[in-house]
């Protein structure tokens, strides 16, 4: 896939390297080309060029928006046309939210023209996006959305990471209940101390 990282921190750097891996042609976004985090480590990729975030958005048939989440609607207008592009949002709305909107997905597709936009890579710490194995098995991911080709390629990226299963919570009406549960494992692992080596795996009989 060709697939434009908007945001060079924890987990847009960390999905760079993993997709990179995986042998995704990688087009980095960013606001200033010669200067931005991550840029010792992201430099060296194999398959990954920088650019603006406008030319990234262009060059890529996936859009993975990491930017912390209080520019989620600047981002958004700043992508151009995105129509027939899938957008992956890994934001959560955890300190600030955007006026009239309770997540940071219902912002984006208000703000861009396309409707392929799927919520996924937001649950967990950048730590388990780099291993997400633990004792030989794969930890799970879970997307949100209504878009089915958005779910599709979302789900396909994780699994080619290593994420054992991708739950699907549901349509553009889950963006906010996803975003609880990248609360939780906040809570648990960074507010209650528990540690950033935890995560999710859902078990049945």
């Amino acid at each position: 896939m060709n697939i434009a990282i908007i945001g060079t921190g924890n987990i847009g750097s960390t999905l760079a390297q993993r997709f990179s891996s995986n042998g995704h042609t990688i087009f980095l976004g960013v606001r200033d080309t010669h200067d931005f985090k991550g840029l010792q480590v992201l430099s060296g990729l194999k398959n990954c060029t920088t650019h603006s975030i406008s030319d990234a958005a262009h060059l890529g048939d996936v859009i993975v928006i990491a930017v912390p989440a209080q520019f989620a609607i600047d981002v958004a207008k700043s992508l151009g046309d995105v129509s027939g592009k899938v957008i992956i949002d890994t934001m959560n709305s955890v300190n600030v939210k955007h006026e009239g909107f309770t997540n940071t997905t219902d912002a984006i597709l208000a703000h861009c023209n396309t409707t392929d936009v799927v919520k996924c890579f937001n649950t967990t710490g950048f730590e388990n996006l780099m291993d997400p194995i633990y004792k030989n098995q794969g930890i799970d991911m879970f997307t949100a959305g209504s878009s089915t080709k958005g779910t599709a390629t979302a789900t396909q990226l994780a699994k080619e990471l290593g994420f054992e299963n991708v739950y699907h919570f549901g349509n553009n009406d889950k963006f906010y209940l996803i975003e609880q549960m990248a609360m939780c494992w906040i809570n648990l692992a960074i507010m209650q101390k528990q540690g950033r080596g935890m995560a999710f795996k859902i078990v049945k009989r």
